[in-house]
């Protein structure tokens, strides 16, 4: 029973840190219009920090151009400020009505750039899955010591967790390809 925990808390773990990474590479802009560039902006409004899909609607209109439009007109000011204000890197033009934020075609130095961005995310995730694959390792050791486990399920145990792990770093290795192929096909 106790082998089973430990292998389904791995795969947790594991599936957690390819969650992160799907979150870090939906911020990293690719030169088209993505709505999830714009999760970490946040807002001033009424005297309170708060994200932007709370105080407007983000639609693509086109496949380069955002759409932002405030619920409440009085906020426009605000959320062009919270734009320029956080490291997008892009200009927010404002026509009293709405904001437009064009995507820039992407450079060839500026696409390896945000190239080894995407590697450095996929090898962070990498080294957590590596982390957890350890955890779990030592975690049915400890079980081995105890006799809690026979010889016979410790190497069982071992090799479904090093199968789940490679099963993770697959899984990151083709997110980040995907991502790259995204950024430099543009």
């Amino acid at each position: 029973m106790s082998e089973n925990i430990a292998i389904s808390t791995s795969k947790e773990k594991m599936n957690n840190s390819i969650d992160v990474l799907n979150r870090e590479l939906a911020n990293i802009r690719a030169g088209k219009a993505n709505a999830s560039i714009l999760s970490n902006v946040k807002v001033q409004y009424y005297g309170t920090e708060v994200p932007l899909n709370q105080v407007a609607s983000i639609n693509i209109p086109e496949a380069r151009v955002l759409l932002i439009t405030p619920y409440d007109k009085t906020a426009l000011d605000d959320i062009e400020h919270g734009i320029n204000s956080s490291d997008l890197g892009l200009n927010p033009a404002n026509d009293g009505d709405v904001i437009r934020l064009v995507i820039p075609q992407l450079t060839g130095e500026r696409r390896q750039e945000i190239a080894k961005k995407v590697g450095k995310e996929a090898e962070d995730a990498r080294v957590a899955v590596r982390n957890v694959r350890r955890e779990g390792m030592d975690s049915i050791k400890k079980q081995l010591k105890k006799t809690d486990i026979s010889e016979d399920d410790y190497h069982d145990i071992e090799k479904l967790i090093q199968k789940v792990t490679d099963d993770a770093v697959d899984r990151i290795n083709k997110l980040a390809e995907a991502k790259e192929k995204e950024i430099t096909e543009g």
